[in-house]
């Protein structure tokens, strides 16, 4: 393994500017450079997996899997490599912006498996497609409806938090803070987006999404507000949507 002082660490825009980007059949422009870890093929089916009908919203993004993404007096910069001293500097991911391009650098050595990977994917597209489109409303009528009748739990910590201040300010003033309950659609349409993406694309138990500073959305709610998503973005060619409650075996 090569020790910190032996990795040369690239400028963020270098690399954009060294690596070819390539677009999905679904529109998505991505690219990927350094010793990422992923197979081709597994990357091609996960980038895949993101909906037609999302890639609109997300025509001046691209996103770029490199080792490691970090930031340095104010400029970001990439590592080729794992280190972990550059490990310890490195965050999930970095923003950048390049002229119309809006570049998303995610850091592969700093999730363990194939799902945490795909999951910080999936919460930057997700959360890059609502900062560009909005929350649809038909969303938000469902998400209110759920929180009114005491759905229990959330799907983020974020969610649970602009939740509660926004029901708290309806007990208090018999009004809700808009800001608030914004906010909380936001968080939970984002989540939701994300989850039924990961759905597509990886195999997974929902008990893994659990923290332990909120509890975890019921179940029940949780395939609500996925098939409310999925009737808006359908699943592309090749990838299907389910929710199982039970494993089979």
């Amino acid at each position: 393994m090569a020790s910190g002082a032996q990795v040369e660490l690239w400028q963020a825009e270098k690399v954009a500017t060294q690596v070819a980007v390539t677009q999905a059949s679904n529109g998505i422009h991505y690219a990927m450079w350094g010793e990422t870890r992923i197979p081709e093929a597994e990357l091609v089916h996960l980038v895949g997996a993101v909906p037609v009908a999302l890639s609109a919203a997300l025509t001046r993004r691209a996103y770029y899997f490199v080792p490691l993404a970090m930031a340095d007096a104010g400029e970001i910069l990439v590592a080729p490599a794992y280190t972990v001293e550059l490990g310890d500097r490195a965050i999930c991911h970095r923003d950048a912006t390049f002229g119309s391009t809006e570049a998303v650098f995610l850091s592969t050595h700093m999730v363990e498996d194939r799902f945490g990977l795909a999951f910080e994917f999936f919460i930057n597209v997700a959360h890059n497609f609502v900062e560009a489109a909005g929350v649809p409303e038909s969303f938000s009528a469902l998400a209110w409806k759920q929180a009114e009748a005491q759905v229990r739990g959330e799907t983020s910590q974020d969610a649970w938090e602009t939740r509660r201040h926004a029901q708290e300010s309806h007990a208090d003033r018999n009004s809700v803070d808009e800001c608030a309950r914004s906010a909380y659609f936001e968080s939970a349409f984002s989540d939701a987006l994300a989850i039924y993406m990961l759905s597509l694309a990886v195999d997974f138990d929902y008990r893994d999404l659990r923290e332990r500073d909120y509890p975890l959305l019921s179940p029940t709610a949780l395939a609500e507000r996925l098939r409310h998503v999925a009737s808006l973005f359908p699943a592309n060619s090749g990838y299907e949507f389910q929710v199982l409650y039970r494993r089979k075996g």
